[in-house]
């Protein structure tokens, strides 16, 4: 009760502050005469997102109200509020938040780039919530992009672990890796259930692989963590990496992920490797 009672406030004065820097010119309205209020009136807020003056009036004043999505939606897109704006605007209305469809990041700025690239020799790369690959540096792509990975052609790597042929796979233990990856792509799966570039990406994996079909039937649940991985290598052998994720201010879901030597000979074996991948004739 009293964390409802503190939301309400909250709620109140943030969006008061969001309606006063939207000008009438902002939503092609003429400013009129006479206008007192910075920004926005209510009555002007109310009908753009289409809700009652009333209605509109009560939320803003923290009252007691009950909102739905759709509704917080419309004062959203009103108020021109971004993405964590929107996010905040669900928490303080007591709404469960529901991200943008097909909101999930595609890329990975230079600033992150820099970061993994700094990392290098240790492999390191940015993954989205659906593992999709963002961005690299050269000691993940010593270990990962052998040629058949690479003609594969998707930037993603649950898929190249499950379509790449098993001995061509660099990960080793599939049998023991795959599950858990699946299980972690669960995970994520019940933040965005029903939006179509998910739902197409697990069909389309269902039908590639039926050994993913398998591991998604089984309903299985984990949360990212770090894990001593088997990786094989054509020159190298085998290597054991720790993975260990790393969150991004600023970029929802998305992780980095760095491989580090779990023992002195794997340490030896991947200095090795890029003298290697930089002369592969030596």
């Amino acid at each position: 009760m009293r964390t409802t009672q503190r939301r309400r406030p909250e709620l109140a004065s943030f969006l008061r502050s969001r309606r006063a820097r939207v000008t009438p010119a902002d939503v092609g309205m003429p400013p009129g005469l006479r206008r007192r209020t910075p920004g926005l009136r209510r009555e002007e807020v109310a009908q753009l997102s289409g809700v009652g003056v009333t209605w509109y009036t009560w939320l803003e004043q923290g009252r007691p109200i009950n909102a739905s999505a759709q509704v917080l939606d419309a004062v959203a897109r009103t108020l021109r509020l971004d993405p964590p704006e929107r996010e905040h605007l669900y928490r303080l209305a007591q709404v469960p938040f529901a991200p943008d469809p097909e909101g999930l990041t595609r890329s990975a700025g230079p600033e992150v780039q820099g970061i993994i690239d700094a990392l290098d020799p240790l492999p390191a790369v940015v993954y989205n919530s659906r593992y999709d690959i963002l961005a690299t540096n050269p000691g993940y792509r010593d270990l990962f992009l052998i040629p058949e990975i690479v003609d594969i052609g998707v930037a993603n790597a649950l898929w190249t672990l499950f379509t790449v042929s098993e001995g061509a796979c660099p990960l080793m233990h599939r049998e023991r890796e795959l599950p858990v990856m699946v299980a972690t792509l669960r995970s994520s799966y019940g933040r965005h259930v029903g939006e179509s570039a998910w739902e197409r990406f697990i069909a389309a994996l269902v039908a590639a692989s039926p050994y993913f079909a398998e591991l998604w039937e089984s309903g299985e649940v984990v949360q990212p963590g770090p894990r001593v991985k088997t990786f094989r290598h054509q020159a190298m052998g085998e290597l054991r990496m720790t993975s260990q994720s790393l969150s991004i201010d600023g970029m929802p879901e998305c992780r980095i992920v760095v491989y580090t030597p779990e023992d002195e000979e794997t340490r030896e074996k991947a200095a090795r490797l890029r003298e290697h991948t930089e002369n592969p004739a030596s």
